[in-house]
């Protein structure tokens, strides 16, 4: 086992930076990685052996890997021929090439292994335990020290174990031993012994354990040895898996029986100058397989943390307790519920919570653990976080058995945020995205850039992690009402490596509040799921608090038309076999709450609509607060309080109808609505109390009353809407009613054809090209034909805007008014020269009052009569200057034209 490093001063911290607009999760920022992780989680290239690495240690540059192995071989993809490595090579800390310092340690009969790796206090001596008879032919006995200046066997170190050493300690006069052996040197002693440091003789040192030995560690006083492994007795008397005891003598100090679960064992044990660390490794149900902190000055827990995975090695530095295991369930300290393995973790010293970094492996071979040994090598002023185990893929890249991660250097850039935006009522635009993912950075700056324009709007910076990404959002007031608007963020991390723009997402502002939204983000939504998103994987949250987001599970079908609301909201599609949607946030629910959703089906199967429950891609094992169907079509609405309480309607709703259908409970008990209706109640005020996430189109639902056949939902979404308060029925009636109403539409028409006049050309047609020009002396005239459609029955045109982009071309803006102005003549793209240019009208219907240079979106505002009278023909418009600076834009036929030019209509009642 390696003693660990002393804790170091903390990184200082400085507040982030922010822009414009409203910052969602104020955080610290690092000049590197987030704080107080020490180490990058981008792997660095390092030779790899064939086989499982069990030990790690270092010393002066050089890291010492021990294990089952036989060869070397570089980097993949580096080129270079494999070494002969027999269970032992010294690599280089920088650069993780092999030095000159070259062991085989072999046996006569089985299979030779090194299982632990340590060095001296003065590190000048390096001893290597495990099972094998001898070290480059000398005989040794499953013990051996090596002298680290010239690579060699100390002859005078002879101890002999009968058999497996499988843990290490040593101080300046005494090695520890834990491993397999019942005696040492013809003596009795069972699975732990102490020899001499120097010549091998064995100690007085007696801690007889029933079990093997897997950790040994001395306290830093030099007083104590902290023994772990699979043991149940020590010196007969009961301690499971864990004792402490005198470094001398052997006798007990302290005893742990009942503190670790009978099927659970002690993997490994490291300290710092505070306490010690165990890992602990279990079989079976009901086992522990976290950490566990304790005190130096009483040997008492000072935490505990419970996630189940199979820890194999812990390491404190710097502050940092970082652990190897596969972790697949973190659930019971409050975060990730069953899933994913995560096989690299770090946490304070002083807490179970999980800190921003998780590189990661996969099993790998022999027994699918993954990553099982860890230890901190420097060199050159920089400190390299080894990794050893049985992995044969880092962060999805192959690499065997070893890793290495440096405290410099972070060139990760955090994943690229799926934006979208939405706009419910005049003057305000709300741009969301799910926070990105960084494997050493949980503190990420987010700047949004508005119109294509390079300079961001704003900055916001919010908190994630690998298993707690909420959506941040920001909302734009400098808007205006009809006019259309584009966003793309980016995502930068402490060290400045900043991720690609999102995807555009694009807003046309109502002229009038939307009234549907407007009212349940009104009424206190904590999380309102609309389903308009356009891409995998993030469903947006559009409440006002807009971090509720929801992540799609096995692609459900995207904008479904028509929604349930009057409208160009969409809804979503599921399949009734493996599509739903989960939410990213855990929390618990409180004893009062609304649920509200629209739904539309025709299924004879059944299931779940929405509900909650424990786990996220997996089957819930606790679920209630939810509304499911039955196969005749009828609803449930349910909750568990020690026993299943449900409400059913008399009704079917199986008729591919659109319906609405709204669940409270609080103290006035269980309400359900249907269409705005009232359908039943029950005197039930409790509901089971765990942490968990919200589910759409499916989850677990047992033996719950008149199950289903599917527990997923067949059918189609709207709409989705979670209070923390009791709806009253009047609001759920206004609701219903509002979905119902005539709502805007909005109508975006790209030009048909486009092109310009050029006096200094008077013959040219410029109909092909990527650009146009507006100018006044010498004059450049562009000239848009837009196919307008004809209103929408019973609606009128209630808005009309013009959005063009300037080019990237230097100084393609201009200081000039641009007066939009209707073309009276005829014209066509690939006809039209500065010689036959058409006459145009003398009235504007719209004008930028200048345009700065740089390349982004611009948007004016028309003249609703004089559009509203040219629906459903062919209109033309021109773009004119008085001035002598140049406006250059992008054509229809530009590749970055971000859909310009482009008129955007709104249709609404009269």
């Amino acid at each position: 086992m390696r003693r660990s490093r002393g804790f170091a001063a903390a990184l200082a911290l400085s507040l982030a930076g922010t822009g414009a607009g409203a910052v969602l999760g104020l955080v610290p920022q690092a000049v590197a990685i987030t704080p107080p992780v020490a180490f990058t989680a981008d792997a660095l290239s390092t030779w790899q052996p064939n086989g499982v690495v069990w030990a790690l240690a270092e010393a002066g540059g050089t890291v010492f890997v021990g294990g089952t192995f036989s060869a070397v071989r570089p980097p993949d993809g580096s080129g270079g021929a494999e070494q002969s490595a027999v269970n032992f090579a010294a690599l280089d800390a920088a650069t993780g090439a092999p030095t000159s310092c070259h062991l085989s340690f072999t046996v006569g009969g089985g299979t030779a292994t090194v299982r632990a790796l340590t060095l001296s206090p003065d590190k000048q001596t390096l001893y290597a335990g495990g099972y094998f008879g001898a070290v480059n032919g000398t005989p040794v006995s499953s013990l051996a020290a090596i002298d680290v200046a010239t690579c060699t066997v100390k002859t005078g170190f002879r101890p002999a174990f009968a058999a497996t050493v499988r843990a290490l300690a040593v101080t300046g006069d005494t090695v520890y031993a834990g491993g397999d052996f019942l005696t040492v040197a013809g003596q009795p002693r069972q699975r732990f012994a102490a020899v001499d440091a120097t010549d091998g003789a064995l100690r007085p040192f007696a801690a007889d354990a029933d079990e093997p030995g897997r950790a040994v560690e001395v306290t830093p006083d030099g007083e104590h040895v902290v023994l772990g492994g699979d043991f149940f007795t020590v010196n007969g008397t009961n301690t499971h898996a864990l004792a402490v005891v005198d470094a001398t003598s052997g006798a007990l100090t302290k005893t742990y029986a009942g503190f670790i679960e009978t099927n659970s064992v002690v993997k490994d044990i490291a300290t710092d100058a505070t306490g010690f660390y165990t890992a602990n490794e279990g079989t079976g149900g009901g086992v522990f397989d976290g950490r566990i902190a304790l005190n130096l000055g009483d040997f008492n827990q000072r935490w505990r943390d419970t996630c189940l995975g199979a820890t194999q090695a812990v390491l404190p530095y710097q502050n940092v307790l970082y652990s190897a295991s596969h972790a697949h369930d973190c659930s019971s300290v409050g975060e990730y519920p069953d899933g994913q393995r995560h096989h690299l973790l770090a946490q304070p010293t002083t807490s179970v919570g999980k800190l921003g970094w998780a590189p990661d492996t996969n099993d790998g071979i022999g027994e699918g653990i993954g990553p099982r040994v860890m230890t901190v090598g420097s060199k050159g002023g920089v400190q390299y976080l080894w990794v050893g185990g049985e992995f044969t893929t880092v962060n999805g890249s192959a690499q065997q058995s070893l890793t290495r991660f440096a405290s410099t250097g972070d060139t990760g850039a955090p994943t690229v945020p799926v934006a979208t935006a939405a706009s419910f009522r005049p003057g305000e635009a709300q741009v969301r995205w799910r926070t990105s993912l960084d494997l050493d950075d949980s503190a990420l700056t987010y700047r949004i850039y508005r119109n294509g324009s390079g300079t961001p709007i704003a900055t916001v910076a919010a908190d994630s992690l690998f298993f707690k990404r909420p959506q941040a959002s920001w909302t734009d007031t400098t808007v205006a009402a009809g006019q259309s608007y584009t966003y793309r963020v980016t995502a930068t991390d402490a060290a400045g490596n900043t991720s690609a723009l999102s995807a555009t997402a694009s807003v046309t502002v109502p002229t009038s509040v939307d009234a549907y939204p407007d009212r349940v983000r009104a009424d206190g939504a904590q999380l309102f799921w609309r389903y308009d998103d356009a891409s995998l994987p993030n469903v947006a949250d559009s409440s006002a608090s807009g971090n509720q987001n929801g992540v799609h599970l096995n692609a459900p079908a995207l904008r479904q038309t028509p929604g349930a609301v009057s409208g160009a909201s969409t809804a979503i599609g599921f399949n009734g076999t493996d599509t739903r949607v989960y939410g990213d946030q855990r929390q618990t629910i409180g004893g009062s709450y609304t649920i509200e959703t629209w739904f539309r089906t025709n299924t004879t199967r059944g299931g779940k609509l929405f509900g909650f429950g424990n786990n996220q891609v997996r089957g819930s094992s606790q679920y209630d607060k939810h509304i499911y169907m039955t196969n005749d079509g009828r609803l449930v609405y349910g909750v568990y309080t020690g026993a299943t309480r449900t409400i059913t309607t008399s009704a079917s709703y199986n008729d591919n109808q659109w319906h609405h259908v709204v669940a409270t409970q609080g103290p006035g008990g269980m309400v359900l609505y249907v269409d705005g209706a009232q359908k039943g109640t029950l005197a039930v005020t409790t509901h089971e109390n765990y942490a968990g996430y919200w589910h759409a189109g499916g989850d677990s639902l047992g033996a719950w009353p008149n199950p289903p056949t599917s527990e997923f939902w067949a059918g189609q979404l709207d709409e989705t809407a979670v209070y923390p308060s009791v709806l009253s029925a009047a609001q759920v009636q206004n609701h219903y009613a509002l979905a119902t109403a005539p709502a805007d539409s909005v109508v975006q028409v790209q030009a048909a054809e486009d092109t310009y006049a050029n006096a200094g050309a008077p013959d040219g047609n410029y109909g092909g090209s990527s650009s146009l020009a507006v100018r006044g002396t010498s004059l450049y005239t562009s000239y848009l034909r837009f196919n307008l459609p004809a209103a929408p029955a019973g609606t009128v045109l209630k808005s009309a805007s013009l959005s063009v982009k300037t080019s990237t071309m230097s100084g393609a803006g201009t200081a000039d008014t641009v007066s939009v102005v209707p073309v009276t003549g005829a014209w066509t793209e690939a006809g039209t020269t500065y010689n036959n240019r058409p006459a145009t009208g003398a009235v504007a219907l719209g004008s930028f009052a200048g345009v700065p240079d740089g390349s982004a979106v611009h948007t004016t505002g028309l003249d609703t009569a004089a559009l509203a009278g040219a629906l459903g023909t062919s209109y033309g418009l021109a773009l004119t200057s008085p001035g002598t600076d140049a406006l250059w834009l992008w054509s229809s036929e530009a590749a970055a034209n971000e859909g310009t030019p482009q008129l955007t209509l709104t249709f609404g009642a009269p």
